[in-house]
């Protein structure tokens, strides 16, 4: 877990951070970013709030179970869960790229099926998913840091990745505008970005379901990809759907 090129910035003002006994401080306000258990935890004050707050404490409870889970869930479906993430992270382009952010990183999921000779960033709101992602990283053998944070406020530079990525949970956040926002601001510009989530009809499968209704059921908006929230400064808008339209794939270039 060396040669990381990437310092974190206050995910408000987006100035530079120094590192201190107690956490991360922003040397213009005073105000420290605390540790927890090696993680930084670059959250706004107050800013946790919304669907954000409620999904937060459900993946901190689902987080130790979350793997085994999802994993079951593939295997019924399809058999494959390499397969099935090779449908949408085939679409990221990786070539002569060093940097990769995943928002929303969960368990790491993702991480085993893509080059690991990657410098590979990973921010979630949930303590609990993060710990279950440093497990798997550390297992791998991956250069990575991970940071507690929200998707709308980024703790990154701008122009600062080669490859940014969101795989599950802009459906529920609680300002997808603002993050698709702040997803292209810390992408290199010519960067493919990915989005992916589930669908509206796999949603109302679910949402009745012992565990899917934890998911989907009250939840605070109809499902859609999100085109309508992206920012002015994308191209070549895509959308998808696959795994028997269970998820939508959408892409888009920074110009």
């Amino acid at each position: 877990m060396t040669n990381h090129r990437i310092a974190y910035c206050d995910p408000i003002e987006h100035g530079p951070l120094i590192e201190e006994p107690a956490g991360l401080k922003n040397p213009r306000t005073g105000l420290v970013y605390p540790m927890r258990n090696g993680i930084p935890v670059l959250l706004p004050e107050g800013a946790v709030e919304g669907p954000n707050a409620r999904y937060q404490r459900l993946y901190d409870r689902m987080a130790p179970l979350y793997n085994l889970a999802t994993s079951l869930y593939a295997k019924w479906k399809s058999g494959a869960d390499a397969l099935r993430r090779k449908n949408y992270l085939d679409r990221l382009e990786l070539q002569g790229a060093t940097t990769i952010l995943e928002i929303s990183v969960g368990t790491g999921s993702n991480w085993p099926h893509l080059n690991r000779g990657l410098e590979f960033y990973g921010l979630d709101l949930s303590a609990g998913m993060l710990a279950q992602c440093r497990r798997r990283a550390t297992h791998l053998g991956l250069q990575f840091r991970l940071c507690q944070g929200l998707a709308e406020h980024l703790p990154f530079p701008s122009s600062a990745f080669d490859c940014v990525f969101h795989v599950g949970g802009i459906n529920f956040f609680t300002d997808p505008a603002a993050a698709l926002r702040e997803m292209v601001r810390v992408a290199k510009p010519g960067t493919k970005l990915l989005v992916v989530d589930e669908t509206e009809e796999l949603a109302k499968k679910h949402e009745n379901d012992w565990i899917g209704g934890a998911f989907f059921k009250n939840r605070p908006r109809k499902i859609a990809p999100p085109v309508d929230l992206l920012p002015p400064d994308v191209q070549d808008v895509a959308v998808d759907e696959i795994w028997n339209r269970e998820l939508f794939v959408l892409t888009f270039r920074k110009l």
